[in-house]
């Protein structure tokens, strides 16, 4: 067990969920050995490790390695073999993976399951679920060899980018791992620990002839790269290597590369972080939101001017999101007396949302909370803190209700320089999983209701601003 944790730390940096799952497995292999292994199914986005964890898993548990890519496949034949009539006739996949092994009890590493295809030639999906089923895989028949091949000894892991395209027979059979993306300490060591020494070696470039600041690594990762995983990250230290190459190859005996070097060999910024606000401000709130390469802040903005009630929405917003923005407009409407709103004011104003960064679709009930603070702030001109995050989830009797992606959304205010963060009370299992350097550095309020959260956000040392009049006899058209 032991040298097994040590592999798996080597490795791999981070992936702390994994890691004890595998620890587990091994644990139970050691005191059953008989039994059938699990049918592990890791996934996250691109780039965080998913295959590489296969052959580390290989090497902590002293089995052979052998995998195969499911990227593409339509064929059933592929997966079961084809029958011996044909001309050109071929075991499957499985089966000649296992010979490839040499070994029955192989880790076998099914990449990309989730982009099977199928087509008039059969359902290579449909032919997995008997691979990927415990019970039923000790007798798999392959059309070729026409014997059972005993498959319950093989430990099977299966990686994915999302889990909308696999089935759902064939997702009920295995057992779910998620992957979320690395943080920007967890990039830097893996950069330090991993990275940099391959590309050193890929480009000829000896340890004490390149010297990489970590100000500069960070510096890499926050505007060079936007990605979940390390692939970008691993490209721009190999440009590194090369602008240092060329200096080595002059004959410099040694190249220190700072953060000011990077423009000279990367190129102008490609990404600039979004930082918290300067001030507080009316109807300007900060959300917190999920992407596919991490979590990220934005910001949500609110204004009224005269009109007749109504709302209008921009910043490609998607329906659900929508739908959410209504839910906190009408809940702020039917608590304005309690809030200490006109409503005449509401009734006499139009209100207009915007999502700054309007080539990016957003969607998702996570910012229902985050809308409703804005439009109380809004009507009740009164101004919002800066250093404040929101996420959430509303309803019309202005509960907080559970989200996803409190990780990625919390380390993403953390680095924009954001000090109170929060977030609904039901999600305090998902601050576990949250780096120590991060839930110490914020101050993290778990909400139940939207009255606690305008408590809290609204700033208290702030008067309220002084309002323009709203008219109800001469709407305005909005800009």
């Amino acid at each position: 067990m032991s040298a097994a944790r040590a592999i798996l730390e080597a490795e791999h940096s981070g992936l702390e969920k994994v890691k004890r799952r595998i620890l587990e497995f091994l644990a139970v292999r050691k005191l059953a050995p008989n039994k059938h292994g699990p049918i592990l199914l890791l996934v996250g986005p691109p780039g965080v490790g998913k295959t590489s964890l296969g052959r580390s898993i290989a090497s902590s548990l002293g089995r052979k390695y052998v995998r195969i890519s499911l990227g593409g496949v339509r064929d059933e034949a592929e997966i079961r073999g084809h029958r011996r009539t044909y001309i050109g006739a071929l075991p499957g996949r499985i089966v000649a993976g296992l010979k490839k092994a040499g070994s029955m009890n192989p880790v076998f590493v099914l990449d990309e399951i989730d982009k099977l295809a199928a087509d008039m030639r059969g359902d290579p999906a449909a032919a997995m679920l008997e691979v990927l089923d415990p019970e039923q895989n000790k007798d798999f028949v392959d059309h070729y060899v026409e014997v059972p091949v005993d498959l319950s000894k093989v430990m099977f892991i299966c990686t994915a980018n999302q889990l909308d395209t696999i089935s759902q027979p064939l997702l009920d059979r295995m057992e779910m791992v998620e992957l979320s993306g690395y943080t920007t300490l967890e990039k830097l060591a893996i950069a330090k620990n991993h990275l940099v020494p391959k590309q050193l070696g890929e480009h000829g470039i000896g340890k004490d002839q390149l010297q990489l600041d970590d100000e500069a690594l960070a510096d890499i990762i926050h505007s060079y790269t936007r990605e979940a995983g390390v692939r970008n990250l691993e490209r721009e230290i190999a440009a590194v290597c090369r602008g240092a190459a060329v200096k080595v190859a002059e004959g410099a005996t040694s190249v220190h590369v700072t953060k000011s070097m990077l423009e000279e060999l990367l190129g102008p910024q490609r990404h600039v972080a979004e930082g918290a606000e300067r001030k507080p401000e009316v109807g300007v709130i900060t959300g917190l939101a999920w992407t596919p390469v991490g979590g990220d802040i934005m910001f949500i903005e609110a204004r009224i001017y005269p009109g007749k009630g109504d709302m209008r929405l921009t910043g490609q917003l998607g329906d659900v999101m929508k739908e959410s923005c209504a839910a906190a407009h009408s809940w702020v409407r039917a608590n304005a007396v309690r809030l200490g709103i006109d409503p005449e004011k509401i009734a006499n104003s139009d209100l207009h949302i915007h999502l700054p960064q309007g080539a990016i679709k957003k969607d998702g009930p996570s910012a229902g909370v985050a809308l409703a603070c804005a439009i109380a702030s809004v009507f009740s001109r009164r101004p919002i803190r800066n250093d404040v995050a929101i996420t959430g989830e509303i309803d019309l009797r202005g509960h907080s209700l559970p989200v996803g992606g409190i990780k990625e959304k919390v380390i993403a205010a953390h680095r924009a320089g954001i000090t109170e963060v929060l977030v609904p009370a039901r999600n305090e299992s998902d601050l576990d999983e949250l780096p120590k350097d991060v839930r110490d550095a914020l101050h993290i309020h778990l909400v139940k209701r939207v009255d606690e959260v305008l408590a809290l956000v609204l700033d208290p040392s702030a008067t309220p601003e002084a309002a323009a009049p709203v008219s109800s006899s001469a709407p305005a058209t909005p800009p």
